[in-house]
């Protein structure tokens, strides 16, 4: 995948600082391109849904490509909850 202009969403920046997860974490998952799930109706742009693991730690990553595609928006980031994920964190065990 091509060097990417990342831009945080407010809501991205704070769910980072709250869950430890840094910069360095989110390029890494994006930089892996694994997409999940896509929402190509949100809007202002189209998202999805990107997984990695960070030091073992899985990381889900929803951001959105602008129109132009010189920019990916962090919308936000987390740790997804075991509970309503698969063990890979790929498929969501509830809906």
């Amino acid at each position: 995948m091509p060097q990417r202009s990342l831009v945080y969403s407010g809501h991205a920046v704070l769910r980072m600082i709250d869950r430890g997860l840094d910069e360095t974490a989110v390029h890494a998952v994006l930089d892996g391109d694994d997409v999940i799930e896509t929402y190509p109706d949100d809007v202002p742009y189209p998202s999805a849904l990107y997984v990695g693991f960070v030091s073992g730690r899985p990381v889900h990553v929803v951001a959105a490509e602008d129109a132009d595609g010189r920019q990916t928006i962090v919308i936000t980031v987390y740790e997804p909850d075991p509970a309503l994920w698969d063990a890979t964190f790929r498929m969501r065990t509830t809906q």
